[in-house]
């Protein structure tokens, strides 16, 4: 371990405070295993906890709190052979006995002759992010073992001296020896778990002002999205994101809308404004806790004040049409009085202004960033990601843009809506008394811009190769990946192959891999029908060629874009040519709102209609994964059957059992028949 074992020679169970376990059922307990993870959750008053047991030959530990999105971690020494968790009593709620801390308590075994501590992380979840993903963590949040005879504990107060993390391993069968732990005589050990933290806990939404009738009656998206679900903010996933990320939610609650009481989809946009920059920009993600204890002392500070991030730039652009949809929909009766509320800022603290002023303060924004194009339509005034960073949207990890800067889905498809919201808030009346001088001139041309950008944009991101070229890329991709073309070349036929770029490079060339960001020009805006026709067909169609597969529809296909660009979205890749549950509902919902258009030629109508029928085939095939974050696939027997992202050696990390805008299929229905 990076901190030596430190032995105790009295029982570590006196160390920590007498507390107590709940004594009735929780409000909500569930499990779910997704490959090597075991996943137990629990949400009772102020106790909410996620306990992450990963069996394989490298086991862990891992509790997860939204309370401060805090944790405590354990990772063993690897094993010789594989082994397997199994949790014999569920996670309980337990408050330690002065009160200050809160957890849980739970029994699991494992069938390993012996398990050897190697790095206990306790702190911010980020930093056990950090160390499951790099094995680094700052040196200031270790903690060392103390060890009993039947007892190892990690526990320390937080850096600040405020109520920390504690994390106990009590030993019931099995024995202690040399700072392992050896199995009993069964080849078995067994374990009580406890795990604390003492961040401050969230208040959580009860599920009666969480959902409407109209939310389906699944119960594994009703447990993710209730333990998700928060009065001062929603959380985009646990165990990697128990905290506000602007992106999840604002997608979140457009895609959930129709399912939401309306308290829940003002919580949701109430956490997005209150976290607005000065400038306007919807942050991206907050770091709180000990992670935000341990930035402010590198700044010079003190105290836990939040850090928020404005590295994104596609959430800016959604907060508009989401906040208009809520407006002109089912907050129609309620909308003056909310925007009129006046909510607290959380990056300046004591700082409070109307929802209305800081909605109006994201419109100048936008419009402002949107003016260049809109005067001189070109590549080189749409919008990129901010300098110096490789992401900027929700394919937030370096490679995910395919090393472009210009996003297809903030150009093409966010930027015009965020303009026609703006548009319609104005002309509504709406806004009228959070306008500044000057305000009106700027509104009353982003109609116009909208037109702009609604036409000229797309047409920049087009990529257009010969059926014979496409072809020939697409057999060497497949031998690439041991797959059959065959079934898939039969859907390209002889006309040429067109689809949409994932982005434009620095260059001002497309980057050419298929994508499944049309679902948010499906959502959002009204494509042209020729449009609709042609890039529904180019995502459609079977992998290679398409983004379809018997495991659901797949988020990128680099199959034209060269083999250095292969190599970067396998199928192992956090944005490669991986399933994420969202995108699917995304597609659905789009799909649906273009076939309430009334202007469509009966032919494309049809080709919709198969579409949206093939998409929730699939979506129904993989019923089991929907509030997974992501998932990928392996082709046997000439099918693609889903496996869970972070079993296989290449992938680079592991999916989310519970993600906030994976839970929309409470919402995103399948069609009635038509």
């Amino acid at each position: 371990m990076a901190r030596a074992l430190r032995l105790a020679s009295a029982l570590v169970a006196g160390t920590l405070s007498i507390g107590a376990a709940a004594d009735h059922a929780p409000e909500r307990r569930y499990q779910l295993v997704e490959g090597l993870n075991l996943n137990a959750f629990v949400r009772d008053g102020k106790v909410a906890a996620h306990l992450l047991l990963r069996s394989g030959r490298d086991p862990r530990i891992l509790v997860a709190f939204p309370a401060g999105n805090s944790g405590v971690g354990l990772w063993f020494a690897p094993l010789d052979r594989p082994a397997r968790w199994t949790l014999e009593r569920a996670p309980t709620p337990f408050t330690s006995g002065d009160g200050t801390m809160q957890g849980i308590k739970a029994v699991a075994t494992i069938n390993a002759a012996r398990l050897t501590p190697k790095q206990a992380v306790l702190s911010n979840v980020r930093y056990l992010r950090d160390y499951q993903a790099v094995s680094r963590f700052p040196p200031e949040v270790g903690a060392d073992a103390q060890i009993g005879s039947d007892t190892i504990q990690f526990r320390r107060p937080r850096l600040d001296g405020a109520p920390g993390y504690d994390l106990a391993l009590r030993v019931l069968d099995g024995r202690i020896e040399a700072g392992s732990i050896i199995a009993g005589r069964n080849g078995r050990i067994r374990l009580e778990i406890t795990a604390l933290t003492g961040d401050p806990p969230l208040t959580p939404l009860p599920i009666s002002q969480l959902l409407n009738a109209r939310a389906a009656p699944d119960p594994a998206a009703r447990n993710a999205l209730a333990f998700l679900s928060y009065r001062e903010k929603f959380l985009a996933g646990s165990w990697r994101f128990n905290t506000y990320f602007g992106r999840d939610t604002l997608m979140s609650v457009r895609l959930l809308m129709p399912a939401l009481q309306p308290a829940a989809i003002e919580a949701g946009l109430g956490s997005v404004f209150a976290r607005l920059s000065p400038g306007g920009e919807v942050a991206h993600e907050e770091g709180i806790g000990e992670f935000a204890v341990l930035q402010n002392r590198k700044a010079g500070r003190s105290g836990d004040g939040a850090e928020l991030d404005y590295g994104m730039i596609d959430d800016d652009y959604m907060l508009a049409p989401v906040a208009a949809d809520y407006l002109e929909g089912p907050g129609k009766d309620r909308g003056a009085a909310f925007l009129a509320t006046k909510i607290e800022s959380a990056a300046r603290p004591g700082e409070y202004s109307s929802i209305g002023a800081l909605l109006v303060r994201n419109l100048r924004f936008v419009i402002g960033q949107a003016t260049g194009f809109a005067t001189n339509p070109s590549i080189a005034t749409l919008i990129a990601i901010k300098p110096g960073r490789m992401s900027g949207e929700w394919r937030d990890s370096d490679e995910g843009l395919g090393r472009g800067i210009y996003p297809y889905d903030v150009n093409a498809a966010l930027v015009p809506a965020t303009l026609a919201a703006a548009d319609r808030l104005y002309r509504s009346g709406l806004l009228n008394a959070y306008l500044q001088p000057g305000d009106r001139a700027i509104f009353a041309d982003a109609g116009a811009m909208a037109t702009t950008w609604q036409t000229k944009a797309p047409p920049l991101f087009r990529v257009e190769m010969t059926a014979v070229t496409a072809s020939a890329a697409v057999r060497a991709y497949a031998t690439s990946l041991h797959l059959h073309a065959e079934p898939a070349l039969n859907a390209l036929g002889d006309a040429p192959l067109r689809f949409h770029a994932l982005s434009i490079d620095a260059a001002g060339q497309p980057v050419p891999i298929i994508n499944s960001d049309e679902g948010f020009a499906l959502l959002f805006g009204n494509p042209p029908p020729a449009d609709l026709d042609r890039d529904i067909a180019a995502v459609m169609r079977p992998f290679p060629v398409g983004l379809m597969t018997d495991a659901g529809l797949l988020v990128a296909n680099a199959a034209f874009a060269g083999e250095a660009m292969q190599a970067r979205f396998t199928p192992g890749a956090y944005h490669g040519a991986v399933i994420w549950s969202w995108q699917q509902a995304l597609l659905a919902a789009g799909l649906e709102r273009q076939l309430r258009r009334q202007d469509l030629p009966p032919r494309i109508r049809k080709r919709l209609i198969g579409a949206q029928a093939a998409l929730w085939r699939v979506i129904g095939t993989t019923r089991g994964l929907q509030s997974s974050e992501l998932w990928s696939w392996q082709y046997r027997a000439g099918r693609y059957q889903p496996v869970a992202f972070g079993t296989g050696k290449a992938d680079v990390d592991e999916s989310n059992a519970a993600q906030l805008w994976s839970t929309v299929y409470l919402a995103v229905r399948p069609p009635r028949r038509r």
